[in-house]
């Protein structure tokens, strides 16, 4: 399936219909009266986060979104039907923004959300709304008032428990390929991975959601080599794994690349808890990874955790890890606020 996590549509909700001017009509009754009944209303625009999406693809190939009109009033006090509503069925973790993609209208990080983002138009009113004790035989009725209609914005932010964040070819999505049963592709050259792929890894029974990011280079805050929009895809995780390839000649320098990138990019992503993993060890000997084990603790401040995500070693050590610090994540998010410390 392919990606994407942002793109515009526009909207428009449904035009209300017309009032109708009519009089009853009935043998032996001469004065009958008005009995124009009055429009439907138009359809509302309505957004619906769905769980089993993960992409915005499907806008892709629909920009144009519209409420159907309401039905016109009729003779004898019948009401126009109201118009069909459309619905716009999005992921989990989709936020919605203005037309200068900057105001942000909502935020949808919970299955079954669901928000009417715009209102039908009212039906206009029929002739019989507008007897009186002067005018008993009105003839004026109201035509339906038109809907509201503009341009958003759709971004998703991928909805995970630990991210994967590193410079390109860190082996990120080799990691997540033996850990998941997701498929990235993978290949010896950077930026293999050119969209965030998802993997559900198990470990003792509990269940993990990676999120593996394409890798960043110096200058990804402002937009160079793949661009910063794929940060926001580990924002809403409640760690970070941050893999740093082993065989390069500098590691330290890889990690305070990336690490300066988070910080600049903003937000609270620079503060999330993070793992520090020294990828790659299969091809190096017990003194390197000493080394420059040593010099990554020096420089990050943690714990660095050496592994390899081609022969397996010290991957579960890690996955561990990361699932010990979601599973104490959840258990504060599920503390009412009341009662929280």
């Amino acid at each position: 399936m392919k990606f994407l996590d942002q793109t515009r549509v526009f909207v428009k909700s449904g035009d209300g219909g017309d009032g109708s001017v009519s009089f009853r009509r009935e043998k032996y009754v001469e004065f009958g009266g008005p009995d124009g009944g009055d429009g439907g209303r138009g359809g509302d625009v309505i957004i619906d986060c769905v769980p089993d999406l993960n992409t915005l693809i499907d806008f892709r190939y629909q920009q144009h979104f519209k409420g159907k009109r309401g039905g016109h009033g009729m003779g004898k006090n019948r009401y126009g039907r109201k118009g069909d509503s459309v619905t716009l069925k999005v992921p989990v973790g989709t936020q919605i923004f203005e037309e200068d993609n900057e105001t942000l209208v909502a935020d949808l990080t919970r299955k079954g959300q669901r928000i009417i983002l715009l209102k039908g138009g009212d039906g206009g009113r029929g002739n019989a709304r507008f007897k009186s004790s002067t005018n008993q035989a009105p003839r004026k009725a109201e035509p339906g008032w038109p809907g509201e209609e503009k341009s958003i914005w759709l971004r998703l932010k991928l909805i995970a428990d630990a991210g994967l964040v590193g410079l390109p070819n860190a082996g990120k999505s080799t990691f997540l390929s033996v850990v998941s049963r997701a498929r990235p592709k993978i290949a010896d050259y950077p930026f293999t991975t050119l969209h965030p792929n998802l993997g559900v890894a198990y470990v003792d029974n509990k269940e993990l959601v990676l999120a593996d990011i394409p890798g960043l280079i110096e200058g990804a805050h402002e937009g160079a080599g793949l661009g910063d929009r794929f940060l926001g895809h580990v924002e809403r995780c409640s760690v970070l794994l941050h893999l740093v390839d082993g065989t390069d000649e500098d590691p330290a320098e890889n990690y305070r690349i990336v690490r300066g990138e988070m910080e600049a990019y903003g937000t609270e992503l620079a503060g999330k808890e993070e793992i520090v993993g020294l990828n790659k060890c299969d091809a190096l000997t017990d003194e390197e990874i000493a080394e420059k084990s040593a010099a990554l603790k020096k420089i990050s401040g943690a714990e660095v955790f050496p592994l390899s995500g081609v022969s397996g070693e010290g991957v579960q050590t890690v996955i561990r890890k990361l699932s010990s610090i979601v599973e104490a994540d959840r258990e504060v998010a599920d503390v009412p606020e009341a009662y929280a410390p």
